[in-house]
């Protein structure tokens, strides 16, 4: 069994400014016949968010205007249970700190493949509850 099937029945959230991220991971979403809503901005994200729930949001860390951390601490009490994803180029150990204490749950770092990211979400995914993970 792939991670597509268990997503096929979960909502997913891509926030990520560059194009050709959003279009490529739409088009392996919509090739496994699985739910993925694709936004350029964070604040496009918090207008979805406040109509919508999701299951698993993947942002990236660089956006215009509100950054993905920002994005992350101000829904951080509203999603409890969704499982959150920081995608980054910039990736550090302060990053990751200051996303972890915010309940961010994994970091993919850029530029990543279709086999990371799968690889990141099963993890995540195969948990009941998912908690915020300590960095590997």
């Amino acid at each position: 069994m792939t991670i597509y099937n268990t997503l096929k029945n979960k909502e997913t959230l891509l926030i990520d400014d560059d194009q050709w991220i959003r279009d490529a991971l739409r088009i392996i979403f919509e090739s496994e016949h699985c739910p993925l809503v694709a936004v350029e901005t964070a604040e496009e994200g918090m207008q979805l968010l406040s109509k919508r729930t999701f299951d698993v949001i993947i942002c990236d860390y660089k956006l215009p205007g509100q950054d993905g951390i920002q994005f992350f601490e101000h829904i951080q009490h509203t999603t409890p249970r969704c499982c959150k994803i920081l995608m980054t180029a910039y990736g550090s150990k302060g990053l990751w700190d200051q996303a972890w204490q915010i309940g961010v749950h994994a970091m993919i770092y850029k530029p990543f493949t279709t086999q990371s990211i799968e690889d990141c979400l099963s993890r995540l995914l195969q948990s009941q509850t998912v908690e915020p993970l300590k960095e590997r």
